[in-house]
């Protein structure tokens, strides 16, 4: 019986490795922080808006939204950074992240949930459990449409 689902793999940090399913990932592509058009009021890690297919799209830094150190310092104007786009309930945002790994096949059922102390507060919103993969590295299991919902910006579309 096959139950395995897709996810796609990326860095958190410096060591951390995180997956999101497949099926709320709308596309990759990389995105020009020149491009981005930031927005005043916001927290540091939202980043601003990208016109992405004619449409207004919000980027956000996962990896500062989670609590890790943003990925941009180092980081210069003409910088090209991978955006995965998520999309939950005809609601599109764009994650940067620092770089991706590959599309793997994983067990629903081998997620693990995650317990409260274990994770840090903005990292557990977000979490919808993890994987223990062949090294025996945890693998965040991150929750897109927790993502996607986050009254952050749900109040601002």
């Amino acid at each position: 019986m096959e139950t395995q689902q897709k996810f796609l793999g990326f860095t958190l940090g410096s060591n951390d490795k995180a997956v999101i399913s497949l099926q709320h990932i709308t596309e990759v592509l990389q995105v020009s922080l020149v491009d981005i058009c930031g927005v005043p009021q916001m927290p540091s890690y939202v980043l601003g808006i990208y016109n992405w297919r004619g449409e207004m799209l919000w980027l956000v830094d996962l990896e500062e939204m989670l609590g890790y150190p943003s990925i941009l310092p180092g980081a210069n104007f003409l910088s090209k950074m991978m955006a995965v786009i998520l999309e939950v309930d005809g609601k599109n945002l764009g994650l940067l992240v620092r770089s991706l790994m590959d599309i793997e096949w994983l067990e629903p059922e081998q997620i693990k949930l995650p317990s409260a102390d274990f994770f840090s507060p903005k990292v557990a919103a977000f979490l919808q459990g993890y994987f223990i993969n062949a090294l025996e590295e945890m693998v965040f299991n991150l929750d897109a449409a927790a993502i996607v919902k986050s009254p952050m910006w749900m109040n601002q579309n």
